[in-house]
């Protein structure tokens, strides 16, 4: 056992809709304390050169990446804006709490994915990690992804083992975070385990709405419970290449379209969408060694109710909403990034073969110093 520190957790997720916080007591094995939980929305200006750099973002090397030296200048600014955005973030949620950072020990920083591209080996999250072991003057963990895939793995998702960690005895069962992107963890009996991503969760419902309403998302998923599914969209949508993919496996946001929905009305386009989450998550499913006893909802996407009925519908699995088990689904992977931080530290295992396709167990992440 390690020593038990206060650490605070970062998480800044696909859907770019800002910076959730997370503070809690672990060792990085035993969940001590879930404490204060916060959100920090992106300013509107970090949000649209978010979404400018992801577009860009498919057209630039991997290569060009590699090197910041070699970055464009919308990527360095991108990159200001998050770091900018982090600080203001982690200075409103200490100063609520009418304290400084002298009570945090420790900072997991996730950062903002720009491209995820696992059959390249690389992946890239922005964000300046020694700036705010500066700001703060706190130790803060980054990068978490590169040591697994260094190690042949896919870089995502690194929840899973923290999932194991905050779930109880009965198994198997499963966790399902739906973010930008939905990630599904298995858990069997004798620690036996299964995590990969199942495809889209918010990102593709979240586009079409901005571009149709001007909306940040379809809240409570009324604008989808008003739309008719279109089958043969789902179908097309479902015959991408990723579906046939064994796990372990992840996938960068932008790996589909909306194509297939073109031309649907704006209630139809929003049904289909989360209809194709659904189904995919459905098909995730069907990757289990074995079927779960239940299904724990997590991440935003979980508010969804449209989404979670045809979850219920498809997937006949009794389905419960992470905050039931006082998970604080809200944060639940800034929690996670915390407590990888402090496995990072101590050398701990991040991810597992079987969570990410890694060769080995593989700890990571870069430590910054606030020294």
């Amino acid at each position: 056992m390690g020593a038990v520190k206060k650490v605070l957790g970062l998480m800044s997720g696909t859907s770019l809709d800002g910076v959730d916080l997370a503070l809690m007591q672990t060792d990085g094995e035993a969940i001590h304390a879930l404490e204060r939980h916060g959100f920090e929305p992106y300013p509107d200006e970090t949000r649209s050169q978010l979404r400018a750099v992801l577009d860009e973002a498919v057209d630039w090397s991997t290569a060009s990446l590699q090197d910041k030296r070699q970055w464009p200048e919308a990527l360095l600014n991108a990159e200001a804006m998050v770091t900018q955005a982090h600080e203001t973030a982690v200075a409103a949620f200490l100063n609520n709490a009418g304290s400084g950072s002298d009570e945090v020990e420790l900072i997991g920083f996730h950062g903002q994915t720009v491209t995820h591209r696992p059959d390249e080996g690389f992946t890239l999250q922005i964000g300046d990690g020694q700036a705010l072991a500066q700001t703060f003057a706190v130790d803060v963990v980054e990068q978490m992804r590169l040591a697994d895939m260094a190690a042949g793995g896919q870089g995502a998702p690194l929840a899973p083992l923290y999932h194991a960690a905050l779930a109880g005895p009965a198994r198997p069962q499963a966790v399902l975070n739906l973010g930008g992107i939905g990630n599904l963890t298995w858990l069997g009996n004798d620690d036996a385990m299964l995590a990969f991503d199942t495809g889209p969760a918010n990102a593709l419902i979240d586009d079409w709405v901005k571009s149709k309403t001007g909306a940040a998302y379809d809240a409570d998923g009324a604008l989808a419970a008003q739309g008719e599914v279109n089958e043969d969209a789902v179908a097309a949508l479902m015959m991408h290449r990723f579906f046939e993919t064994a796990p372990p496996k992840s996938l960068d946001r932008l790996a589909f379209d909306m194509e297939p929905v073109r031309g649907l009305s704006d209630a139809d386009g929003a049904a289909t969408l989360t209809a194709f989450t659904a189904a995919s998550v459905a098909r995730g499913l069907s990757h289990c060694p074995e079927k779960p006893v239940r299904l724990i909802l997590c991440g935003g996407g979980r508010h969804n109710k449209t989404l979670a009925a045809m979850l219920a519908s498809l997937a006949d699995i009794g389905i419960v909403d992470c905050d039931m088990l006082g998970w604080q689904g809200d944060s639940l992977e800034a929690q996670a990034f915390a407590w990888l931080a402090v496995r990072a530290v101590r050398g701990l295992p991040l991810s597992r073969p079987e969570t990410t396709g890694a060769s080995a167990a593989v700890s990571g992440g870069i430590i910054h110093t606030a020294g």
